[in-house]
């Protein structure tokens, strides 16, 4: 098989829909991404908007908007804040979109131990067919199974730029955006886009 038949598994894809627990959002993808941003699950409620990190108390897009990462992405659509209806956009700019778990949930810690390890294989050649220079993982519980997995260690992984890559893509580890997360404030989660950004430049 090409490189592009195996791109071709992973198609951009739009879509706004309501939605049951069966349903989950497409990936928003495309080869060589300068940044592909990996959710644990998306939510139900995410689903049921059509968008990616959709609900209002999520700190996703906020933090996005006041980061570095995205200024390219802002002047290029004409915003100072970016917002969820802009998911698709952000493939223009080099930004995609996809999960851990393609499973919707009401909450991440509906999602099994079991289910996360099951689809490490799956996100792994995701990741190595498309080829983003950065894989950002959006919180420590969709990370840790591949981390696990790939280092063969049990140990948690820190914050920040991984030493594990998956071929060619550098991985890279943000806090859980999600307002559950109590642990990290906005602020937090700025920062940490910003080092991303820095760890794009060099």
């Amino acid at each position: 098989m090409t490189k592009d038949n195996k791109v071709n598994t992973y198609p951009v894809i739009e879509s706004t829909r309501s939605t049951t627990a069966q349903e989950s959002l497409p990936d928003l993808v495309a080869p060589n991404l300068d940044v592909l941003f990996v959710g644990i699950n998306p939510s139900l409620y995410s689903v049921a908007m059509g968008h990616y990190f959709a609900r209002k108390a999520n700190r996703f897009w906020p933090a996005l908007s006041r980061s570095s990462l995205s200024v390219k992405a802002r002047e290029g659509l004409g915003v100072e804040q970016l917002c969820p209806e802009h998911d698709v956009a952000m493939l223009d700019y080099g930004f995609g979109f996809t999960d851990a778990v393609k499973r919707a949930t009401a909450r991440a810690s509906e999602i099994s131990p079991q289910e996360f390890a099951g689809g490490v294989a799956a996100l792994a050649s995701k990741i190595e067919v498309l080829q983003p220079k950065i894989a950002c993982f959006q919180g420590i519980m969709g990370y840790r199974p591949i981390f696990q997995a790939l280092t063969g260690t049990k140990g948690d992984p820190q914050l920040g730029l991984q030493s594990l890559r998956i071929g060619t893509t550098r991985i890279f580890l943000c806090p859980s955006p999600s307002p559950a997360n109590a642990r990290f404030t906005l602020a937090d989660q700025v920062r940490s886009y910003d080092e991303l950004a820095l760890c794009m430049r060099e």
